[in-house]
């Protein structure tokens, strides 16, 4: 018999049930690939996180309930939560190993920060399709690492009004969809939301992801390094961005909802 120590945070959010809820599973050494797996499926949260010590660190993994995922931002912030302010409150920084590569959180007054990979901008694309499929025609539409589509709206109402076809936008030729405009002023410098049919979530909550391709397309275009954002899911989500040149910092708060632990045969 196996039991995990097993934590739900909800991440990127000063108030319970905002911000995007991820899973933390502590583990004394790594488990296999298919138990993690099952272990997502039945939390069915938008992503479970699993550390592990790994020399003077932690080797990280996520799950979604449709499977692995490449890189989670709101599930490393929640796993560094869980180190930083539940298990070892002594520490002010973690190191991850992932499948991404080094990762890092660290403190940052009330807020924990996340030294992230930067995820370039590759080309400009044609609006028709994006248009047909959100229902708003993009002032323009790009494509970035890994696939990612980013369509520019120009109005932050427009983005949190909108009521896209997700079916449209599964067959879109991007593997997610970041729809995305210039804040409103006095409030935030830019807003944005996630759609990700083709890995089983219509629509994310908080996406730290997406923010490695936002944090340098808004700097740059706003002519500032540092910047807040607002991601208008029906949960809704607070973001700090910095841009890093390569890396980028996003921060942001996480609370704790659940403790426990997980009893697997």
């Amino acid at each position: 018999m196996l039991r995990l120590p097993f934590y739900q945070v909800d991440a990127f959010t000063r108030e319970a049930f905002g911000g995007n809820p991820a899973g933390v599973c502590a583990l004394e050494a790594p488990i296999g690939h298919d138990l993690m797996l099952a272990i997502a499926r039945e939390k069915n949260l938008p992503a479970t996180a699993f550390f592990a010590p790994d020399g003077d660190g932690f080797s990280l993994r996520w799950f979604a309930p449709a499977g692995e995922l490449g890189l989670c931002g709101h599930g490393t912030l929640a796993a560094g939560f869980v180190l930083l302010n539940l298990l070892h409150r002594e520490h002010d920084r973690v190191a991850f190993r992932s499948g991404a590569g080094p990762l890092e959180v660290r403190r940052e007054g009330n807020r924990l920060g996340l030294d992230f990979p930067m995820l370039a901008i590759k080309r400009e694309c044609g609006v028709d399709d994006v248009a047909a499929a959100i229902g708003v025609r993009p002032s323009s539409v790009w494509e970035a690492v890994g696939e990612r589509g980013m369509a520019v709206l120009d109005d932050a109402t427009q983005v949190r009004e909108l009521r896209p076809n997700i079916a449209a936008i599964g067959e879109l030729s991007f593997s997610a969809l970041i729809v995305t405009a210039r804040g409103w002023a006095g409030d935030c410098d830019f807003v944005s939301r996630y759609f990700v049919p083709k890995h089983g979530i219509a629509e994310d909550y908080v996406t730290g992801s997406a923010h490695c391709v936002l944090t340098p397309y808004w700097c740059g275009v706003l002519g500032k390094r540092n910047l807040f954002a607002r991601q208008l899911s029906s949960r809704g989500g607070e973001v700090w961005v910095e841009d890093r040149g390569e890396r980028v910092g996003i921060a942001g708060e996480c609370v704790p909802i659940a403790e426990g632990t997980l009893t697997v045969p």
